[in-house]
């Protein structure tokens, strides 16, 4: 079992930053990739982004790209995602999950570990 925290959130203005955090534990072994993921009130949830175990090839969606870095520190177990130029329409909760079923990294429905989620507002 993997277990997965998030810390990082807040609220910020538009243009400003954050930087999440997702701590891993437990059984990793086997993860092929991480993601961020989020979900607006009344909206489905979303990939943001997805990094692939070993390649650390990263993957992101069309909304963030060029605003938004995911990031690992393999020694420490634990995921980042820098958000830079923050719009409204970024607020959510952002949840950091872990995918050992493969398929597309940026689909939620490939994972079967999340975290309990974290707030990310942002006021125009």
């Amino acid at each position: 079992q993997v277990q997965l925290v998030e810390s990082g959130g807040g609220s910020v203005q538009a243009g400003g930053s954050l930087r999440l955090s997702c701590s891993a534990s437990g059984y990793t072994y086997g993860t092929i990739c991480m993601g961020w993921f989020r979900q607006a009130p009344g909206k489905s949830r979303q990939g943001v982004a997805a990094i692939v175990s070993g390649s650390g090839v990263t993957y992101y969606a069309d909304s963030v790209k060029g605003r938004f870095t995911i990031s690992r520190d393999d020694a420490e177990n634990t995921l980042y995602l820098q958000m830079n130029s923050l719009k409204p329409e970024d607020t959510a909760m952002y949840y950091c999950a872990a995918n050992s079923r493969g398929g597309n990294c940026l689909n939620p429905r490939n994972y079967n570990h999340w975290g309990q989620g974290t707030q990310v507002t942002v006021s125009s």
